[in-house]
């Protein structure tokens, strides 16, 4: 048998195979899992109203908005509505047709992320530049790490099911796919966004750990990862590492003693902290009252992005917060249960790698308000102002929801 010969009859073998999962989908399909649906909905719903009340002071005093206090949440309730309808078109679809848009997905997500760093292409706001789109106006923008958190879903979940047993090996499991994660990571941390590279990382090593890497690479990651823990928490290395390079080194010291500087650095670094801490304690156990907030009036910057929780705390108190925040828990541990009930291993990753980015984010999005890590620049999923990262995050819920419409239901349900 010739090469060709030998390529010609996998990729038949491939197509039989894909033939068959459809059929098999089409004949096993179900109901969507009802309660990751309406937790994801309470939570967006919560968000749009949090939304509303937190960014109204900011949008009537801001010629940009020109001056309409409803300018934010009108624009988040269109991308929601947009987000919704894809949203529930992507879950009637078979989840195994984006196997074969693996590879595209990800080609398209590094492009994205070179073409944002090509001067005069890449939008720059506050030092960063992160965004694609028409300079001057929020029309059609978007942060190419949105489409990347998607693209690296889909690709890792494709590739690390289709090899299953090789993932144990070096060369043809861990190399690959590190190589990969690393490459979209410094592209995304060149911009500079610290925190989206952070939480990409994040997404690619839970789906390597749930797909089957050698424990030896587990065990090393863990290792690391407290090592550096302990670096930024009891030593100055990480913060004289990054004076080095010239690259948020006042953020350590920040973080480490907000209300320690002088008043220079209170309104200047440590200015956006400070105010944070400040909004999350004046809420006391019960808040002030939804829409009651002070604190949004031009104090607390970021009060409707990636700082909204803390008005959140503001106007809702503890108990609100903490609700807020089961509410979270409760999604992310549906969603890992969903994946462990999935009917086939690509089904799974793609839910690991959902459910994860949407931990990954509300913790060091809440750890940032509350100071308990480094500001990072985080939204919090279904809050934080920004449409185009809103409507992913809802196609991403419908890929769940696909997913779950192959588990079958329980005996006696």
């Amino acid at each position: 048998m010739t090469r060709d010969e030998y390529r010609q009859m996998k990729k038949q073998k491939e197509r039989e195979r894909r033939r068959k999962e459809r059929e098999a989908w089409e004949a096993a399909r179900g109901p969507m899992d009802l309660p990751f649906l309406l937790l994801a909905m309470l939570l967006l719903t919560i968000g749009i109203i949090m939304l509303l009340s937190a960014s109204f002071p900011s949008a009537q005093a801001s010629k940009d908005c020109r001056y309409d206090a409803l300018y934010f949440f009108k624009r988040q309730a269109g991308f929601a509505g947009l987000g919704i309808f894809a949203m529930f078109w992507v879950s009637k679809i078979n989840y195994h047709r984006f196997e074969g848009l693996a590879r595209l997905g990800i080609i398209v997500s590094i492009a994205l992320l070179v073409l944002v760093l090509i001067p005069g292409v890449g939008i720059t706001r506050n030092h960063a530049t992160r965004w694609l789109g028409i300079p001057g106006t929020d029309a059609g923008q978007f942060q190419p790490s949105e489409v990347a958190k998607l693209g690296l879903i889909v690709y890792f979940s494709q590739s690390i099911s289709k090899k299953r047993e090789k993932m144990r090996s070096f060369k043809e499991g861990f190399l690959p796919h590190i190589i990969i994660l690393a490459v979209i990571a410094l592209l995304t941390l060149r911009e500079p966004h610290f925190s989206g590279a952070l939480l990409l990382a994040g997404i690619g090593a839970a789906i390597m750990v749930v797909g089957g890497i050698h424990w030896g690479w587990i065990a090393a990651g863990v290792t690391g990862l407290a090592s550096a823990s302990y670096l930024l928490t009891f030593t100055d290395v990480v913060e004289n590492l990054m004076k080095a390079i010239d690259y948020n080194a006042a953020r350590i010291g920040v973080w480490k003693d907000p209300f320690g500087g002088d008043l220079a650095t209170q309104q200047g670094e440590a200015y956006q902290v400070i105010q944070s801490l400040i909004t999350v304690g004046s809420g006391g156990l019960l808040g002030v009252g939804l829409g009651k907030s002070r604190q949004k009036f031009m104090y607390l910057p970021e009060e409707h992005n990636d700082f909204i929780f803390a008005v959140v705390f503001e106007e809702l108190g503890l108990v609100g917060a903490t609700l807020i925040m089961i509410l979270f828990a409760m999604l992310i541990m549906r969603g890992f249960w969903l994946a462990i009930h999935a009917r086939d291993r690509f089904g799974s990753l793609l839910i690991v790698g959902v459910t994860t980015q949407i931990a990954l984010q509300t913790f060091l999005n809440i750890a940032v308000v509350t100071n308990l890590i480094p500001a990072t620049g985080i939204a919090l999923p279904f809050f934080s102002y920004g449409g185009t990262a809103l409507a992913i995050q809802l196609v991403e819920v419908g890929v769940v929801l696909s997913v779950s419409r192959q588990i079958p239901a329980p005996k006696g349900g």
